[in-house]
């Protein structure tokens, strides 16, 4: 038989804490106490009890660093170990073998259950003080494995030497190492049951990660920041309302901008708070999105194949960093919205693949289990603990760095088992249907959740179906979303856009279909940066015709954008016409700011933002369709459309008019609804904005003729490819 000793020398102990440290010495025969160490590398080494005073050299066992000593006649009493290498060199410490377990039961049984909403706090790497001993605590979950080390670089790599301590009902796996803090790189290495294989992983619950290629995870203390944002928080709810103006600016940090003359490293989190919130105040946007700055190993993910769900990415600086870009945010007035990915995670050898030596948080079936599209696994919805681990998740941004929404990408493939597969390579559900019962029921308590611990906070689908109810509370049947993307909008709208003008006539209703369904949920536009990669081109270069007629058609496409029902989303670079599709290893082409017809499109996009936040017709009543009605939407011919958008109080309200050809058109008549001067608050067609200067000299008066079943009506001109917004003067 295999004796304790040749179990822990070998690494396969089934159970250290009951062998190492201090424990009854024999079989209860003889009284007193044993105390056991397994020191590799040392070649003497001591009992120091606590005062200090008194050394108790013990025996060597094995030459490959086992010692013990027994005491009798004692019972437990405090000490320290020391020990020496052949080389003379000295070391003394606690052994993490002495202290008790610090996980509860309680925290044991709800982590089991899956409703641990606070398991961050739990799992993961703590700096602790315990029994007047600073250092640090670990605990992780693999409940397949044979057994869970500690190792870096404080036991030089050596999963024989910190076995951590196993709690078989929940099976998570701790251990409290004393004297270790801060900035201590570590990972957890698991010996599988099967084969004996033995693989090191990364921490799930890290916050901190080395840089890439490295994939350790670094201790680090996420509640040292001091945060300065009581203000905004206290009044977020009502900056994030259905009936608050919302205008998104999507950003891929990496790309946003770098320095090029510091060999086009990227931005700190620090560098980017400054420079990217003078710019958005400047833009008029009032909120960012940030393509997931999660820890992801693959740049050319763009963040979405994530590895450390807990840590902001290392890219950028530290955590804190992070928060500091957050809290600056904040205090400047602009909220900030995370992409969030609870729907797939990659196959990385140091992630959550295959993490115990089973399928632990993806389904083993690859029917359920794997995305042929995007080579990443799907996180098993039905199982506790995988729930757990991603509704703690979406909880710790909002707690722990004060996001104030989340944006939760891939809906569509969380929601249906067929999606993207082909018949005889997807599971039906238990009544034979395509629904993924278990994602769905993750999705609203996830929702559920969100609204329920922080109030204020929004949550974004980007789901591209037809599903019904996406964005309406689950105790009305709905998913419990605030917002959805409107993915029908975004492309009917570009594919509109995108045509010879000549041809639009023929696909006017690309237009127009929207407002058949445009209040079936609280939707977001979204001009988003999945429309300028992988061959789509940029939005400027998708325009038809010269270059000025394609500015003139991205003016016109964003003056619909912003007179449409719906919240605002536009992604970087569209703002001033990038030329190129977007390229997640390159700075924005900002240069381009050195031609006219750019930095006067930048002017455009910055003052529509700025009429948009200072008009509640354009935001108050989106979502309703009180908000909204045609003045004109049958001119297919002429390729024109004009509406009216209308705030809470309905004399409040805005005439919007466009006109998608190049071919001016003169004496329009539109009806109003009342019998005022119509000041033209925006023409897109202006000369500041590189358009020919084409307008109505500054307005028209209404008349109290009926037109079209309005009781007043205006002549008016517009302008080629152009947007007019007027606005009745009482």
């Amino acid at each position: 038989m295999t004796s304790n000793v040749d179990l822990i020398t070998s690494g396969d102990h089934p159970d250290p804490f009951a062998f190492l440290g201090l424990h009854e010495a024999g079989d209860g025969s003889v009284s007193g106490v044993v105390v056991r160490a397994f020191l590799p590398g040392a070649d003497q080494a001591w009992v120091v009890e606590a005062d200090g005073t008194q050394l108790h050299s013990m025996q060597k066992i094995r030459d490959e660093g086992f010692f013990e000593i027994t005491f009798p006649n004692r019972t437990r009493f405090a000490y320290r170990l020391k020990a020496v290498n052949r080389f003379g060199d000295s070391w003394e410490f606690h052994d993490p073998y002495s202290f008790l377990p610090l996980l509860t039961d309680y925290d044991l049984h709800l982590m089991a259950e899956g409703t641990h909403y606070r398991n961050y706090e739990k799992l993961g790497a703590h700096v602790r003080v315990v029994d007047g001993v600073r250092g640090v605590h670990f605990a992780v979950w693999a409940p397949n494995a044979k057994r869970v080390s500690l190792i870096g670089d404080f036991n030089q790599w050596d999963g024989r030497r910190h076995p951590m301590r196993f709690h078989n009902g929940a099976g998570i796996w701790e251990i409290f190492m004393p004297g270790l803090s801060e900035e201590a790189v570590y990972k957890f290495e698991i010996k599988w049951r099967r084969f004996g294989f033995i693989t090191q992983k990364t921490d799930p619950y890290g916050f901190y990660f080395e840089r890439r290629p490295k994939t350790g995870a670094i201790v680090y203390d996420i509640n040292r920041f001091h945060w300065r944002d009581d203000e905004w928080m206290e009044k977020r709810a009502e900056k994030n309302g259905l009936d608050a103006p919302i205008s998104i600016y999507e950003v891929h940090l990496g790309s946003w901008m770098r320095a090029p003359e510091e060999g086009n490293r990227y931005l700190n989190y620090r560098e980017l708070a400054h420079k990217l919130v003078e710019y958005v105040l400047q833009m008029g946007y009032t909120h960012i999105e940030l393509l997931p700055v999660t820890e992801h190993p693959y740049g050319g993910s763009w963040g979405y194949q994530t590895v450390g769900y807990y840590a902001p990415t290392s890219r950028h600086g530290e955590p804190n960093d992070f928060a500091y870009f957050v809290d600056h945010c904040h205090r400047n007035g602009i909220g900030v919205i995370l992409d969030w990915v609870p729907a797939h995670f990659p196959k990385d050898g140091h992630g959550l693949a295959y993490f115990d030596g089973t399928h632990l948080y993806e389904h083993s079936d690859p029917r359920r289990g794997e995305h042929q599209d995007w080579g990443t696994l799907i996180f098993n919805y039905a199982r506790n603990e995988v729930r757990n681990f991603l509704l703690g998740n979406a909880l710790f941004w909002l707690e722990k760095y004060h996001l104030d929404g989340l944006r939760v990408d891939a809906v569509a493939s969380m929601l249906y088992l067929d999606y993207s597969r082909q018949e005889g390579q997807w599971i039906p559900n238990i009544y034979g249907g395509r629904e993924n019962l278990e994602a769905i029921e993750f999705i609203k308590k996830f929702n559920e959740l969100v609204h329920e611990q922080h109030p204020g906070a929004m949550t974004f689908a980007e789901e591209s179906t037809s599903w019904p109810l996406v964005s309406r509370p689950t105790y009305d049947g709905g998913l419990g979303f605030d917002f959805k993307w409107n993915m029908g909008w975004m492309n009917d709208t570009l594919k509109y856009i995108s045509m010879d003008p000549i041809d639009r006539k023929y696909h006017h209703g690309k237009l127009t279909f929207s407002l058949m369904y445009a209040f079936s949920e609280n939707f977001v536009l979204p001009l988003s940066h999945d429309e300028v990669v992988h061959g789509k081109r940029a939005l400027l270069e998708k325009m038809p015709g010269d270059a000025w007629k394609k500015f003139a058609n991205l003016r016109a496409l964003y003056g619909y954008l912003y007179g449409h029902p719906g919240k605002k989303l536009l992604f970087m670079g569209g703002e001033f016409g990038q030329w190129i599709e977007w390229n997640h290893q390159r700075s924005l082409d900002w240069h381009l700011l050195g031609y006219d017809s750019h930095r006067q499109l930048l002017e455009y996009v910055r003052d529509l933002n700025h009429l948009y936040a200072s008009e509640p017709s354009l935001y108050q009543v989106d979502f309703d369709y009180s908000g909204f009605q045609w003045v004109d939407f049958q001119d297919a011919n002429g390729s024109t459309i004009a509406f009216q958008r209308k705030a809470r109080d309905p004399d409040d309200h805005l005439i919007f008019a466009i006109n998608f050809t190049p071919v001016p058109r003169f004496g329009v008549r539109l009806g109003v609804p009342e019998a005022v001067f119509y000041k033209e608050v925006l023409n897109s067609d202006a000369v500041a904005y590189g358009g020919s200067n084409l307008g109505n000299s500054g307005g028209v008066q209404a008349w109290a003729e009926e037109w079209a079943g309005w009781p007043c009506s205006i002549e008016v001109t517009l302008p080629p490819l152009a947007v007019i917004v007027l606005k009745p003067q009482r």
